[in-house]
């Protein structure tokens, strides 16, 4: 029969694109003088309303000295039971690109609207720098820049990416 495969191939085009609502954020470590250099801790987590709705990624080396990561502490980490599904190895100085998919901690799509990206980076020995930038989720694409701090360099994030 023509009509199955036809019908299957309706259901496939019909699921909304998300297109619009990926976002890709952009940013460095840069490289540190300090004989005593440890490489820093860095999340990024998405804010809507004041209240955190994504973890993206955490690069730690230690679970002990989550709370160095003060801010996402208080909004996030602290009511975490575990950090497996998001976190990973601290990382060398150099660029890096995360993605955000639109989604919440749950997996469900969130709505159109302001979010907050928020970078927070913190280091033994070291400086503790935190980059937020709002963004508007859904509508044309845009470019935001993130000013440097002393543990997070330049970077961007950019709304409305495909991949």
């Amino acid at each position: 029969m023509r009509i199955i495969p036809f019908l299957g191939l309706l259901l496939c085009f019909s699921q909304p694109l998300s297109a619009a609502s990926q976002v890709e954020i952009n940013f460095s470590l840069p490289q540190q003088t300090s004989h005593e250099y440890r490489r820093p801790y860095v999340v990024i987590w998405v804010e809507s309303g004041g209240k955190a709705v994504r973890n993206l990624a955490l690069w730690i080396d230690e679970e002990d000295w989550l709370k160095d990561l003060r801010r996402w502490w208080r909004k996030s980490g602290r009511y975490l039971d575990s950090v497996d599904a998001f976190s990973g190895a601290t990382r060398k100085p150099g660029n890096y690109r995360v993605y955000w998919d639109g989604l919440d901690d749950q997996g469900q799509p969130l709505a159109d609207g302001e979010y907050l990206i928020v970078l927070e980076a913190a280091r033994e020995h070291g400086n503790r720098s935190v980059q937020k930038q709002r963004i508007q989720l859904g509508g044309e694409p845009q470019i935001y820049q993130l000013k440097p701090g002393a543990e997070l360099g330049e970077g961007s994030v950019k709304t409305g990416v495909t991949r």
